[in-house]
């Protein structure tokens, strides 16, 4: 389940699909999801590795039965599918009515190129980078562009940071996850509970190291 935030709250609760047409994005075309093609009384040893009773290790070719053994001998190693196995968990969030100069501080030292932004309830509103915040420092500067500097430098985090935001729920399966991140272009997508707070993020990052993990990620599902 996807939802959009913004400085009014919540603004749409739906799924994929409907997040699509919700955001001004452009959806990327996504090839099907493979299935195994399965000839009629295909009875191969990989067909009864796809059913659901265990095969006997004994009866399969040495490379499936060691495969099979693996399997059989840990039943607790489950694929990771939703948000909340691989998103990360201690995020940093900054205050909307935060100085832009303390907000490009705060992500400096933290070593974040973003943060979600959050009301003074802690709820979730918009996303900051530090490019929204300050222009490049090493950029010279004419007379106006320092006068109107020192204004901007005065303005809170809400004046320039991204709003409304897409986010996601801790139970949301992880490909709709890469699918909203593919059609947004964002760098990372917010987890919020349903009261809007945050209480994670899945960065493009996350779901890479999620790839190569074990247990590993549920690719097919």
């Amino acid at each position: 389940m996807f939802m959009v935030y913004g400085t009014a709250g919540r603004l749409f609760t739906g799924t994929l699909e409907q997040l699509r047409d919700h955001l001004p994005v452009q959806a990327a075309g996504r090839t099907p999801a493979i299935r195994p093609v399965e000839a009629e009384g295909d009875s191969s040893p990989a067909r009864d590795l796809r059913e659901g009773e265990p095969h006997p290790p004994a009866a399969l070719p040495p490379a499936l039965a060691a495969y099979a053994r693996q399997q059989q001998a840990a039943p607790g190693r489950q694929p990771l599918s939703r948000a909340d196995q691989v998103m990360t968990r201690r995020v940093l969030t900054v205050p909307a009515d935060l100085a832009l100069p303390d907000a490009w501080r705060l992500l400096h030292d933290h070593h974040i190129g973003q943060a979600p932004v959050v009301d003074a309830r802690a709820r979730l509103v918009g996303l900051v980078s530090r490019a929204d915040l300050l222009p490049e420092p090493w950029r010279p500067l004419d007379d106006t562009a320092q006068a109107a500097l020192r204004t901007l430098a005065r303005q809170p985090v809400a004046a320039v940071m991204h709003t409304p935001v897409p986010a996601a729920a801790a139970d949301t399966d992880l490909r709709r996850v890469a699918s909203a991140l593919l059609d947004s272009d964002l760098p990372a997508l917010v987890v919020t509970d349903e009261q809007g707070a945050v209480i994670g993020l899945v960065s493009r990052s996350d779901l890479l190291r999620a790839i190569a993990a074990d247990p590993p990620l549920d690719l097919w599902g």
